[in-house]
C-alpha cells in the first residue's frame, strides 16, 4: 500500500470533500480522485462514498483512516526528531489540556519552555479528556494532558500514561447558603440542595460522592465552564464540586469554599504516544511539565 496514497486518503476524509483536500493539498482535484482510485484498487474494496455533498466513508473507509492517523502522526515525530535532533534548535509541541490545567499549569510550562528554547513552537487546544484523547489518536495534538477522579485515567491501547500529581476537590457554597458558617460539611448535609455541575467525569464523581452518603443529586444546571459554575453557586442557585485547580485559575469573591477528604481527589497526568519522548521538542515539554508539576 502506498503511504502517500494513504496520507492522500486521510486528508479527503478530514476534509469531507475531494475538493477542499486538493485545495488544501495544492493539488488538482482530478490528481487527488486519481490516487484515491488507485488507493482503491490496493485495498480491493471501496473506502469512500461520493457525493454531491462530499464523501462519506465506508466501513472499510473508516478502518482504515484510523491506520491513517497513526501513520500521519508516527511521520510527524518523524519529522519533528529529524528537524529537532538534539539541539532543540527548532521544533513544535502540540498540546491539548482540560480547562484548568489550560489556565494554570500549561502556561508556566510554556513559558519555562520559551525561556529555555526560545524557537521552540508551542501550541494548545483547549479540550476536555475524552476529546483530548481524540485529538492524540488522529495525531492533531502530541501530548494529551488528561485526569480522572480517584483513580489513574485508563488511556486506548497504544498511549503511554505520565502521572504528574493530584489535587483535593472542594465543595463550593453561596455566600449565604445554611451551611456557610460551618467549618464541617459532609455529603450527606447537601442531600436536598440543588446541585451544579460539570463535565461529564465531573458530574458522575458527584453523583459517586453523593450515592456514598445514600442520596442522588438534584442536578438543576451544568457547564463545564468553572467561571460560570462559581457564577452560577454565587447567586444561590446551587452547590457544587470542583477541582483545587480550577479555584486556583478563578476564585469568585463571594463563593465559600469547604475542604474535606470526603470530595474525593483527582488525578491528572499526560497522555502520549509510544515513542514520543524520544522526539527532543516533545521530552522538553515532558519535562517542563513534570517539573513544575513536581515543584
Amino acid at each position: 500500500m502506498d503511504p502517500r496514497r494513504l496520507l492522500i486518503f486521510r486528508e479527503v476524509a478530514r476534509a469531507g470533500s475531494i475538493s477542499a483536500a486538493a485545495r488544501a493539498l495544492g493539488w488538482t482535484q482530478p490528481a487527488v480522485s486519481q490516487h484515491l482510485r488507485a488507493l482503491e484498487r490496493e485495498t480491493g474494496c471501496a473506502l469512500l462514498l461520493r457525493g454531491a455533498g462530499g464523501v462519506e466513508l465506508t466501513e472499510p473507509g473508516r478502518a482504515l483512516l484510523t491506520r491513517a492517523d497513526a501513520v500521519a502522526a508516527h511521520l510527524h515525530m518523524a519529522e519533528q526528531e529529524m528537524a529537532a535532533l538534539t539541539t532543540l534548535q527548532r521544533g513544535t509541541v502540540r498540546l491539548a489540556a482540560f480547562p484548568s490545567a489550560a489556565a494554570t499549569l500549561v502556561p508556566r510550562a510554556v513559558a519555562g519552555l520559551r525561556r529555555r528554547h526560545p524557537d521552540l513552537d508551542v501550541t494548545l487546544a483547549e479540550a476536555e479528556p475524552p476529546e483530548a484523547v481524540a485529538l492524540l489518536e488522529e495525531g492533531a495534538v502530541d501530548l494529551a494532558l488528561v485526569f480522572g477522579y480517584d483513580d489513574e485515567p485508563v488511556g486506548p491501547a497504544g498511549l503511554v500514561w505520565l502521572p504528574l500529581g493530584e489535587e483535593p476537590v472542594h465543595l463550593v457554597l453561596p455566600p449565604d447558603h445554611r451551611l456557610a458558617q460551618r467549618r464541617a460539611v459532609a455529603p450527606a448535609d447537601l442531600a436536598e440542595e440543588p446541585w451544579v455541575v460539570g463535565c461529564p467525569r465531573c458530574r458522575e464523581h458527584a453523583v459517586l460522592v453523593c450515592a456514598g452518603a445514600g442520596f442522588e443529586p438534584q442536578v438543576r444546571h451544568v457547564s463545564d465552564d468553572y467561571v460560570v459554575v462559581q457564577n452560577l453557586v454565587a447567586v444561590g442557585l446551587g452547590v457544587a464540586l470542583l477541582p483545587r485547580s480550577a479555584l486556583e485559575a478563578y476564585r469568585h469573591p463571594q463563593v465559600v469554599v469547604r475542604e474535606s477528604a470526603a470530595w474525593g481527589t483527582r488525578t491528572f497526568g499526560v497522555l502520549h504516544r509510544e515513542g514520543a519522548p524520544a522526539v527532543p521538542a516533545t521530552a522538553a515539554a515532558l519535562r517542563e511539565l513534570v517539573g513544575l508539576a513536581s515543584g
